[in-house]
This record gives C-alpha cells, structure tokens and sequence, in this order.
C-alpha cells in the first residue's frame, strides 16, 4: 500500500495515540517529519523524538508524548495544507491559534518553523498544520 501523505499519517498516529494515552509512539522518518517533530518539541507539545532502525535502512521517528495532570498536551492537531489544497501564507498574516497558545507550523523557504518564528524572520510558506 502506497503512503500519498505521510504528514497526515504522522500527524493522526500522534493524535491517536494522544487520546488512547499512550507513552509513546512511532512515526515513519523522514526530513520533513523530523523538522515538524523538531518544532513540535521546542514548542512543548512532545517530549522528545529518536531515531530508530527497524530494518536494514528502514527508519522510524519513536516519539515520547507529553502529559500534563493526566490530560495530553496537544488538544487538537490538524492537517491544514493537504496534497490537494495547499495553503499558504505571507508573514503578516501567519495565523496565530487561540491568542498564541497554540502553534502553526509553516514550511518557508528559510525551513520547517512555527508561526511565531515565521513572524520574526519575516518569511511566509505553506501552513502544514495547527496545533493546539
């Protein structure tokens, strides 16, 4: 079975996990994920994220999910810009979730940052998705 968006699959493995409580998590690898997972956890919303070899040259992201008081921390993490309809964004108008508590995460020609970092560097891209 072929993968179309490996992004969405990453980001509904965490969600998932997330509600089912799990301690962690894995994801399959790839740059694009690293640099998400990267921002993810800068911004507080995992632990931390390894890289494992399953197979001879065959990679996964193990990812520890945080918790707080028994409730995770991400809220709600969605896909914005999908194959299909991608969405883009200057930096002005980068959108910030509930008053900056939660984070978009753009991909721009500077690399994978989060809305805040976006607006300070003056650079717009592609919204890969919100989380909250």
């Amino acid at each position: 079975m072929s993968m179309q968006d490996p992004i969405s699959d990453a980001i509904t493995r965490i969600r998932n996990a997330q509600t089912a409580r799990k301690a962690s998590v894995r994801v399959r690898a790839s740059n694009l994920i690293g640099n998400i997972l990267n921002v993810l956890r800068a911004e507080g919303f995992v632990s931390d994220f390894t890289k494992v070899e399953i197979a001879k040259n065959c990679f996964q992201f193990e990812v520890v999910l945080k918790y707080f008081e028994g409730a995770g921390v991400i809220e709600r993490i969605e896909r914005v810009s999908k194959p299909s309809i991608r969405s883009y964004t200057s930096a002005a108008e980068a959108p910030s979730y509930f008053d900056g508590l939660g984070v978009s995460i753009l991909t721009t020609p500077k690399g994978v940052m989060s809305d805040k970092e976006a607006r300070r560097q003056n650079v717009g891209g592609e919204i890969l998705c919100q989380v909250v």
